[in-house]
């Protein structure tokens, strides 16, 4: 089979030639030329084995969006630079070579937040030649460690992104494209960084004790010309002043102090059981203050006006709107074969006028989430884990601060790498299972030790991913929640025995109370799956009745299994303090339970009285019924929740149950009303016990208002049917508001 490629004409050889492995190459320029004359509009040549479907991974020959091998500006790094497309210095001139320097220092960072974002590494962060080679900028102290940071800042990324598996199938991310990815020779780059900061340091220092032009120019024979270079650049004498200490200044030349310790930050995460969590929160709190001054400095930074005036601005990669040296994104296009390269729109520096992302908005929301996850208390309860994770991913973290969660979370099959998931468990249920040493063996146990670390990854996955996978694993745990069931019911038959060691009596009764334990999880993961369609709005307002009568169905059982657990936890500890006279009951751990009962209760309120009033308006025709030209609302329930009637939640008829309870129902009902009270009696008395939890007061706060709206939208329906009704997530992202207009 011939080979295409194609080439200047000066260079081709018109002649075939060997390759010295049997195969010949030719020259077929020409024929595919006549070829091209007789081919007719949407027409092509293909053999008599082409079809439709090759047809759709067919590659369009010398087009530069399809075809990677197609010639762009250089054909390789070593052509581009000895035509001095990234030279070194960059120039004579001191003033312009900082500022090219500050221009690739922004142009990069805006290149590594568009790669955080799923684009391809090679035609991002190394499309930039002194990335490339760094070893060519040795003689230029800053950009030299500038770039091999930011190199072992990529490789630190892959490595945990490549760990963690939070990247998707299509995700570009851990791809490097044998690009000159390793090397320990990188890690030098800190150490080089940190001295060039010391040296700019002490000379800022020497620039702000001079008072006047005359010590200023005096001091330019002590101090390095870089730092006499930002005087010149000033040319206004006034602003001189704006740099009031050398932290400022520093930040307005350059993001080495952000790379820096940013780098620093990434390291101090992955350290085993969270050990560098507090250092690594010194190191993010530095590069949001960084990041804070280069904000402050945008005057300073763009020096020199934009010929095109703001909407050039808008669309710059560079804090000065200039376009920056040494980069072409084209230049490793051939290495992302055999898939065409993309186009790729690189963020901009900042967010100006219309643009709604900018590099360094990506940064500071990264850097926030990376906080949030270095200040969470590493404590041995899942409720609280679990807890953290919801709330942590309603701010929709990216794949960098996700990744860094889940190793957080699970490291060597243990929470935090510390506690295995029986210890964890029997904590939840305040049982003692140090004794016991045989349950870490027991097949239960391991397989439910798996389980828990796959909802953790899946709980760290993006939203959809999250759904997805949940729907999934539900079945996984319903056939081992039914495998279990069994043999612990044959466990507690046994221990009614007289010849069964008491050993034996402990691990049955351990097993039993962890078994209603895990019913209580297999119902959480229900609702999250069913809460995790409202966040990518998977239902229609025709819709909401099904969905709020299974959320309604799921909370009640839960409720339910956690309110088991609190009497549990209550009974094992009046246990333990009748034979100790000095045991402490942990009733801090008893209150927070009963609190999160409270609460289910209060949304199974809110459920069931959204699911009767919804069913009553469309009883009497004043909302519509879930229909359409191509399903019944029999084919929608199973679209919806066919996942979790596979995994026998509930385990009866679903869909017939839920028609049977909702075609009955009117408005003047009198449970529309004491549901929708409950839930406003049993929301004030939570707020009490979430006052020191900002978080979950303001969920409460919603959900308060929900009920107290819907009320009142009751009582209008009531007197005036006439009203027309819609459904507004107002006060909670869950738990619809019923809003009422005149017609």
């Amino acid at each position: 089979m011939q080979s295409v490629r194609e080439e200047e004409s000066s260079s081709i050889d018109q002649e075939p030639r060997s390759c010295g492995d049997n195969s010949v190459w030719a020259h077929v320029s020409p024929l595919l030329s006549a070829a091209c004359s007789d081919l007719n509009e949407c027409e092509l040549i293909h053999g008599d084995n082409f079809n439709l479907f090759a047809a759709m991974s067919a590659l369009e020959i010398m087009d530069p969006k399809m075809d990677s091998g197609m010639v762009s500006t250089f054909y390789s790094i070593d052509e581009a630079i000895e035509s001095g497309f990234a030279p070194v210095p960059i120039s004579s001139d001191r003033t312009v070579d900082v500022q090219c320097i500050i221009d690739i220092m922004d142009h990069l960072l805006a290149c590594e937040a568009t790669w955080h974002m799923g684009h391809s590494l090679a035609q991002t962060v190394f499309s930039c030649i002194y990335v490339l080679r760094p070893e060519r900028t040795s003689s230029h102290a800053l950009l030299h460690s500038f770039c091999r940071v930011i190199r072992a800042t990529c490789r630190a990324l892959v490595s945990v992104v490549s760990d963690a598996r939070t990247n998707e199938e299509e995700d570009l991310f851990t791809m490097t494209y044998g690009l000159p990815f390793n090397g320990d020779e990188d890690g030098k780059g800190l150490l080089l960084l940190n001295a060039v900061e010391e040296t700019i340091c002490r000379q800022l220092r020497a620039c702000k004790a001079t008072s006047s032009k005359r010590r200023v120019f005096e001091a330019r024979r002590k101090a390095n010309d870089f730092v006499f270079v930002v005087c010149r650049m000033m040319q206004n004498w006034n602003l001189y002043k704006l740099i009031r200490n050398w932290k400022r200044a520093f930040a307005k030349l350059c993001y080495a102090g952000y790379v820096f310790h940013f780098l620093h930050a990434l390291n101090c995460m992955r350290r085993p059981q969270g050990r560098g969590l507090e250092l690594a929160r010194k190191h993010i709190a530095y590069c949001i203050a960084e990041l804070e001054s280069v904000l402050s400095s945008v005057e300073f930074l763009s020096l020199e006006t934009v010929e095109n005036g703001k909407n050039e601005m808008e669309e710059s990669t560079t804090g000065s709107g200039r376009h920056p040296i040494g980069f072409d994104p084209n230049l490793n296009k051939r290495l992302s074969a055999p898939t065409p390269p993309r186009a790729i729109k690189l963020l901009s520096w900042k967010k100006v006028g219309t643009s709604k992302f900018s590099a360094i908005d990506y940064y500071v929301k990264l850097l926030h989430n990376l906080d949030q996850i270095c200040a969470f208390k590493l404590e041995p309860d899942l409720d609280a884990v679990l807890q953290f994770v919801v709330q942590f991913q309603k701010s929709r973290p990216d794949l960098v601060a996700r990744a860094h969660l889940q190793l957080l979370l699970v490291q060597d099959g243990k929470l935090y790498g510390r506690d295995t998931f029986l210890t964890i468990c029997a904590r939840s249920l305040a049982l003692d299972v140090t004794k016991n040493h045989g349950l870490h063996l027991n097949e239960y146990i391991l397989q439910l030790n798996q389980l828990m670390i796959n909802l953790l990854k899946i709980l760290c996955a993006n939203t959809p991913w999250q759904r997805r996978k949940l729907g999934k694993i539900l079945n996984d745990w319903s056939i081992f929640n039914v495998q279990m069931g069994i043999t612990v019911g044959h466990m507690m038959q046994q221990v009614t025995t007289p010849r069964t060691p008491k050993n034996g009596d402990k691990s049955a009764l351990i097993l039993n109370h962890i078994y209603g334990w895990l019913e209580e999880q297999i119902h959480w993961v229900a609702l999250r799956f069913l809460v995790l369609g409202f966040d990518l709005k998977l239902y229609s307002p025709s819709e909401y009745c099904m969905v709020y009568w299974y959320m309604y169905i799921i909370l009640w059982k839960l409720a339910e299994k956690a309110h088991f657990r609190v009497l549990i936890i209550v009974h094992t500890e009046e246990q333990k303090a009748k034979k100790k006279e000095d045991y402490s009951r942990d009733m801090a751990r008893e209150d927070r339970i009963s609190l999160w009962v409270l609460l289910l209760k209060c949304q199974t309120s809110l459920a069931q009285g959204l699911t009767v009033m919804i069913a009553a308006l469309r009883n009497e025709g004043m909302c519509l019924k879930s229909q359409g030209p191509f399903n019944t609302e029999n084919e929608k329930f199973v679209q919806h929740f066919g996942l979790l009637q596979k995994a026998s939640l509930p385990k009866y008829d679903a869909y017939e149950s839920f028609s049977e309870s909702t075609c009955h129902a009117r408005l003047d009902y009198l449970p529309v009303y004491e549901c929708f009270r409950d839930a406003q009696k049993m929301a004030k008395e939570i707020k009490v016990g979430y006052a020191n939890d900002p978080d979950k007061l303001a969920e409460v706060v919603g959900l308060e208002q929900v009920a107290e709206h819907n009320i009142i939208a009751v009582n209008l329906l009531c007197q005036d049917r006439c009203l027309k009704v819609s459904f507004e997530f107002i006060h909670h992202p869950h738990f619809a508001t019923a809003v009422v207009r005149r017609s």
